[in-house]
């Protein structure tokens, strides 16, 4: 593409809920982000929401509840609680409407200005991921992370105590991905960084045959920012947990972000104390790991085979870059056993030189969430 859209980085996800306090415990008390600031009466009474913005490290989450009718009453009428907007910050706002104008973009309005924060600027756009908007934001260093949010003087906590920093990526999943994936490429000027198709009926032949999935990620070159989306294949197309995401979701969906963090090994069993609940992984996994690490061309590790498996944390790589590390978050839905929940979660991900998603371990996790499903497969 000729022209780039000046991504920074992601400013905010923008999540949507019925309980802003329910939201707030788990970001507090179990994941330890901050609570930096809420929404101002003015903007609650022109959003008809009441919103509040919890950060660790460069993560930033903004929860809104409905008040009234508004986006996130409409948001909750059509979709359990889940992500309806990411904002992205660039460099120039008004630059990047109009390249987004030119590629056929289609803005929800013009940059909005705010005098109480001089230098904001915002706009957003419709995406093929249904009712989740992409929100631009231009902000000075230091200025607020959004328009009509008050900042707390002394934001509850400081540094992220898990060693959270950034988001790694954010991954989404369709009932048909192409439309997406020209949508990123043709109008966000986004590249294809790496893709993966498998199926599970090598291991599950007499069960049904199995499921599988297909995914492509891509990524914008300035920024190194990558999304990562998912479709199902064929055989058992509606079995396959891309297919009941949707389903749950109610349409095409973000299904989780990865944090990324300092010390997985560390963070991870106080997170359990915290209750937080992980994704298991398939009891194989690591009874195969030392052959497979080998046959990428990774090793020596820093941690056991023994610590690995007992923290049930995936590690992957390549010989010429180095590893990762990961884990995935259960959803709230699941967690909570609520479908009005979320189906949306977190993954936490260490990287160690690999800048790659890791094939073996992208198929630990739809196995994995596959078995944690299996009671809400539809007939």
């Amino acid at each position: 593409m000729p022209h780039n859209l000046g991504i920074q980085g992601i400013c905010a996800l923008h999540r949507f809920c019925h309980s802003l306090e329910g939201n707030r415990r788990f970001l507090v008390d179990r994941l330890d982000f901050a609570e930096v600031a809420v929404s101002s009466p003015e903007l609650e009474r022109r959003t008809r929401q009441r919103s509040a913005i919890f950060q660790a490290g460069d993560c930033v989450v903004v929860c809104s509840e409905p008040l009234g009718e508004g986006p996130a009453e409409r948001y909750l009428r059509r979709h359990p609680e889940g992500i309806g907007g990411i904002a992205l910050e660039v460099s120039d706002v008004e630059k990047a409407l109009g390249i987004l104008d030119r590629r056929g973009g289609t803005p929800t309005s013009d940059v909005q200005r705010f005098s109480s924060d001089e230098g904001l600027g915002i706009f957003s756009i419709t995406t093929p991921l249904d009712d989740v908007l992409f929100y631009f934001v231009q902000r000075r260093p230091g200025g607020a992370p959004l328009p009509g949010f008050i900042p707390h003087d002394k934001p509850k906590g400081g540094q992220n105590r898990f060693g959270f920093t950034k988001y790694d990526h954010i991954t989404s999943n369709f009932q048909t991905m192409s439309p997406a994936l020209l949508w990123f490429e043709h109008v966000l000027g986004f590249s294809r960084y790496w893709d993966v198709e498998f199926h599970t009926n090598d291991i599950e032949p007499e069960d049904d045959g199995g499921t599988g999935l297909r995914s492509v990620v891509m990524y914008d070159e300035g920024s190194q920012l990558k999304f990562a989306n998912n479709e199902p294949v064929r055989p058992n197309f509606d079995k396959s947990q891309i297919a009941l995401f949707c389903a749950d979701q109610r349409g095409n969906g973000v299904q989780h972000a990865a944090i990324e963090l300092t010390d997985i090994m560390s963070s991870v069993p106080e997170l359990r104390e915290r209750g937080v609940r992980f994704v298991n992984t398939p009891g194989g996994y690591y009874d195969k790991l030392p052959a497979r690490l080998e046959r990428l061309g990774i090793g020596p590790l820093e941690e056991s085979i023994d610590e690995l498996r007992h923290h049930e944390i995936l590690v992957d790589g390549d010989k010429d870059e180095g590893y990762l590390l990961q884990l995935f978050m259960e959803d709230a839905a699941r967690f909570e056993g609520d479908p009005k929940k979320s189906p949306f979660f977190f993954e936490l991900i260490q990287r160690k030189g690999d800048r790659g998603f890791g094939a073996g371990n992208f198929r630990a996790l739809f196995e994995g969430v596959e078995k944690a499903q299996t009671v809400r497969v539809r007939p």
